[in-house]
C-alpha cells in the first residue's frame, strides 16, 4: 500500500466512524422512550429528530464549505488564514444557532405546519422542541469545528468528539428518565447536553492540540468584507444544493406513503442500504475534502492528479464489494430488520434497485469531496439541480406505468446525472499543468 493510500484511510476510517455513530444518538432516544409504554412517545421522538435533521442537514454547509476552504489554506502552508476561516465559520454558525433560538416560536410553527403530527404526537413533540432547540448553536458550532478539523487533515478528533457524544446521552438521558421518571423532556434534555459536551469538548480539543495557532484568532477575520463574501459565496452554493438534495429525499418517502404502509415500509427498509453505502463513501469523500483540497490550494497538479486516482481505485473497489454484498445479503438483511411477512415478500420485487445503489451512486459520492476540496461549489449546485431535475421529471412521467419502480428508477438516474455532470465539468475545475 502507497503512502498516499495510507494518508486516505487516515482520513477515511475516523470519518466513517464518526458517521456510523451519528444515527446512534437518534437510535438511543428512540429506544429509551420505545420501552415508555405509549407509541406517543415513540413518534414525538420521530418527529422531533426529523425536524432537527432536516433543519440542521439544510445548515451542513458549513462543515462542507469550512473544509474545502481550509484543506486549501493549510497546502498553502496558510495557518493564518485558515484560522480567520475558523473564526469566520464560528461566528456564523453559532450566530445562526442564536437566531433560531431567538424566533423559536415561528420555526416550531413552521415545523409542525409541515410535518403535521397527531393530536396525541404534538404535545409531546412540542416539548422535546422547546428543549432542544436551545442545541442549534451548538450543534451548528460543531459543524464549523468538525469542518475545520477535516481541512486541518484531522478526522480523529471528530469521532472522538462523535463518540463523547453518544456516551454522554446515553447516560443523560438514561438517567434522566430511568432515575428521575422523566419522559420525553428527559430524553430532550438527554440531548441537549450531548450537544453541549461535545461543542465543549471540541473547543478544548482546539485549544490543546493547536494552541500555537491560538495568536492569529483576530476578529478582523469576520471584519473583512470580501473575504466574508468569498465564504457566503461558497456556502451559498452548497446551502441551494443541499435544498435539492431534501427536496428529493422528502419527496421520494413522501412519494412512498402514497402507496400505503406496505410499499413505505419496503422503500424505507431499502433505503437503509443506501445509508449503508453512504456512511463509508463519505469517509472517503472527506479524504477527498482534505487531501485534495490540501493539494490544490498548494498548486501541487502531480500530488492532486495522484490523490484523485487513488480515490477513483478505493471507489470502485468498495462499489463492488458493496454490490456484491447486497446482491448476496440483501434479503437476509431486511430479515433482521423486520418479521412483517408482508412486507419482506414485497421487497423481494425491488431489491435490485437496492443492489445498484452502490453503481448508481458511485460517481456522485466520487466526486463531491473532491469538489468540496476545490471549492468547485457551483459545480455541485449545478450537478444537483440536474439530478433534481432528471427525478422528479422521470417521476412524473413514468409513475402512471411503473408505479413504484418509477420512484426507485427516478432516484437511480438522480444519483447518475450528479456524478456524470460533474465528471463532464472537472475539466473546467482541475489544476492545470504551467
Amino acid at each position: 500500500m502507497s503512502e498516499k493510500d495510507k494518508d486516505i484511510l487516515k482520513i477515511a476510517i475516523p470519518s466513517i466512524v464518526s458517521n456510523i455513530t451519528v444515527p446512534l444518538l437518534g437510535l438511543v432516544d428512540v429506544t429509551i422512550v420505545g420501552h415508555m409504554g405509549s407509541a406517543a412517545y415513540i413518534g414525538a421522538i420521530a418527529v422531533g429528530s426529523m425536524i432537527f435533521n432536516v433543519i440542521y442537514w439544510i445548515f451542513g454547509f458549513l462543515r462542507m464549505g469550512t473544509s474545502g476552504m481550509t484543506s486549501q489554506a493549510y497546502g498553502r502552508r496558510r495557518l493564518d488564514e485558515a484560522v480567520d476561516l475558523l473564526v469566520r465559520a464560528l461566528a456564523v454558525g453559532v450566530g445562526v444557532g442564536l437566531l433560531f433560538v431567538v424566533a423559536q416560536p415561528i420555526v416550531k410553527w413552521a415545523a409542525m405546519a409541515a410535518m403535521q403530527p397527531t393530536d396525541d404526537i404534538r404535545a409531546y413533540t412540542s416539548a422535546y422542541f422547546d428543549i432542544c432547540i436551545w442545541g442549534a448553536p451548538a450543534v451548528l458550532g460543531l459543524y464549523s469545528l468538525t469542518g475545520w478539523y477535516i481541512g486541518m487533515q484531522n478526522t480523529r478528533t471528530p469521532m472522538a468528539i462523535s463518540i463523547v457524544q453518544n456516551v454522554v446521552n446515553i447516560a443523560a438521558s438514561i438517567t434522566l428518565v430511568g432515575l428521575f421518571g422523566m419522559k420525553v423532556e428527559g430524553v430532550a434534555v438527554g440531548t441537549l447536553v450531548a450537544q453541549y459536551a461535545g461543542f465543549a469538548l471540541a473547543l478544548i480539543m482546539l485549544r490543546n492540540r493547536y494552541r500555537r495557532l491560538m495568536h492569529y484568532i483576530s476578529v478582523k477575520a469576520v471584519k473583512d468584507t470580501k473575504a466574508m463574501m468569498r465564504f457566503f459565496t461558497v456556502n451559498r452554493d452548497i446551502f441551494l444544493r443541499t435544498l435539492f438534495l431534501v427536496a428529493v429525499n422528502l419527496f421520494f418517502t413522501a412519494a412512498g406513503a402514497k402507496q400505503g404502509a406496505v410499499i413505505l415500509s419496503v422503500n424505507t427498509l431499502l433505503f437503509q442500504l443506501f445509508t449503508l453505502y453512504s456512511y463509508v463513501m463519505d469517509g472517503f469523500a472527506y479524504a477527498g475534502e482534505a487531501i485534495g483540497g490540501k493539494y490544490y490550494g498548494a498548486g501541487n497538479v502531480r500530488a492532486f492528479d495522484d490523490t484523485v486516482k487513488r480515490l477513483f481505485g478505493w471507489t470502485v473497489l468498495l462499489t463492488a464489494l458493496y454490490t456484491l454484498v447486497y446482491y448476496i445479503g440483501g434479503e437476509p438483511f431486511l430479515r433482521l430488520l423486520t418479521d412483517e411477512p408482508d412486507v419482506v415478500a414485497a421487497s423481494k420485487e425491488y431489491m435490485l434497485w437496492a443492489v445498484a445503489i452502490p453503481i448508481a451512486g458511485m460517481g456522485a459520492f466520487y466526486w463531491d469531496g473532491l469538489y468540496i476540496g476545490m471549492t468547485a461549489t457551483t459545480g455541485m449546485l449545478a450537478s444537483t439541480f440536474a439530478g433534481a431535475t432528471v427525478f422528479f421529471t422521470i417521476y412524473t412521467l413514468l409513475f402512471p406505468i411503473l408505479e413504484n419502480h418509477a420512484l426507485w428508477l427516478a432516484l437511480m438516474l438522480y444519483l447518475v446525472a450528479r456524478g456524470t455532470v460533474q465528471t463532464v465539468m472537472f475539466k473546467r475545475y482541475r489544476l492545470k499543468r504551467q
